[in-house]
């Protein structure tokens, strides 16, 4: 039986290490996964950089619980599981068994406060903890992040079987693409006068890194009419352009006053119908905003850390618009097998084999994460 088990550790902000850890012995009701590969998220990059308060001003305030093994976008094969744990950790019944290849919800909810018995959990519940985030590896078991050989599964956790025939790098995404569900929220609001996100209506999406990239894919499949990216990296936009992209915006040649007037411009003055936040600051929020039409909907998805506020004016941003906000900090936990067996079905229509852009080994996951910032990369992942 192998002795260790080498991880990748934020030990706090900026510094990395390798570090070997005890191979675990498994309690009752839990599971070993083996890892495939596992993503760097956008959260991760933001527990690197030390922006690391998650849901600040709110009762659920917290901060990343360095050190901590990263990795919450995760794929791997069953290595072991007890007995109740094949009973009770996959999300829809089905027996699990050593061998399966699996993807796990990376949030562990208790099931029992207000917001969990109304409500799906997350990211409301008083006692969520979230895999590469809020549990320190500082204490035993420690593999609590998916950027190292083995990941320990701990009861409660969701874990959902892999589709036969879908690869590990199609896998991998299938927590990004579950938080795509936001646009689905906006198919509930649409009624006929003109609200929420119908057939045709357009759509944008500021910022075209994964999220925003699986986002403008999700649109296309809902029945989006034109799709506009607004994005800094030329990269990324020709990307777009692959994943049912209509125009791109290059934000690194415009100011925010020309990407309003171009937006309008390509909406017949009127602005998109449906906006997506996908970068998460503050500036392009209130940027956004300007930009959207009368009786639209505004997503904001790319918020997940604190990063500052910017002033905005109640009256005409939000009541002389009658916008429609949604805030999304996250995603439905009924979401992942069928965010599985979308990005399946529709391979042959997006180049999904090729969001994954580059890989690294755990030795190497601080120039990874380095590497997830440029903007030559899409999703940058950690294999073993």
């Amino acid at each position: 039986m192998k002795k260790k088990v080498k991880g990748a550790v934020i030990v706090e902000p900026r510094k990395v290490e390798v570090q070997e850890f005890p191979y675990p012995k498994l309690e009752e009701g839990s599971m070993l996964m083996k890892m495939e590969m596992s993503g760097i998220c956008g959260t991760d990059k933001h527990s690197y950089k030390g922006e690391d308060r998650l849901y600040a001003g709110t009762e659920r305030e917290t901060t990343v619980n360095y050190p901590i093994i990263p990795g919450h976008e995760n794929v791997g094969i069953i290595a072991e599981v007890t007995r109740e744990g094949k009973k009770n950790l996959e999300f829809y019944g089905q027996e699990l068994k050593e061998g399966d290849r699996v993807v796990m919800c990376c949030d562990t909810i208790c099931g029992k406060c207000y917001e969990c018995r109304h409500s799906f959990g997350y990211t409301w519940c008083k006692n969520f903890q979230t895999y590469g985030l809020t549990i320190s590896c500082k204490e035993y078991p420690h593999l609590f992040g998916g950027w190292a050989e083995y990941m320990y599964i701990i009861p409660g956790v969701f874990i959902y079987k892999v589709p036969d025939g879908l690869p590990p790098e199609l896998a991998v995404f299938t927590e990004l693409m579950a938080n795509t569900y936001c646009l689905d929220k906006a198919k509930e609001f649409f009624s006929m006068p003109g609200e929420g996100f119908a057939s045709m209506d357009t759509v944008l999406i500021q910022g075209v890194g994964p999220l925003g990239l699986l986002n403008a894919a999700k649109a296309r499949i809902l029945g989006a009419g034109d799709i506009i990216a607004i994005d800094k990296s030329k990269f990324r936009l020709e990307m777009a352009k692959k994943f049912g992209t209509d125009y791109i915006i290059d934000a690194s040649e415009t100011t925010g006053e020309e990407r309003i007037k171009a937006v309008k411009d390509l909406t017949k003055g009127r602005g998109p119908d449906v906006i997506v936040d996908c970068v998460g600051t503050p500036e392009i929020f209130l940027e956004g905003l300007e930009m959207l039409s009368n009786g639209g909907l505004f997503i904001e998805e790319g918020a997940y850390t604190e990063t500052g506020t910017v002033p905005i004016s109640p009256h005409r941003h939000i009541l002389a618009k009658s916008a429609r906000i949604i805030g999304m900090a996250n995603h439905p936990i009924w979401g992942y097998y069928p965010s599985m067996q979308l990005v399946q079905k529709y391979s042959k229509v997006f180049p999904f084999e090729k969001f994954v852009t580059h890989k690294y080994k755990i030795d190497d996951a601080e120039e990874a994460i380095k590497k997830s910032m440029d903007l030559d990369s899409m999703k940058v992942v950690i294999t073993p």
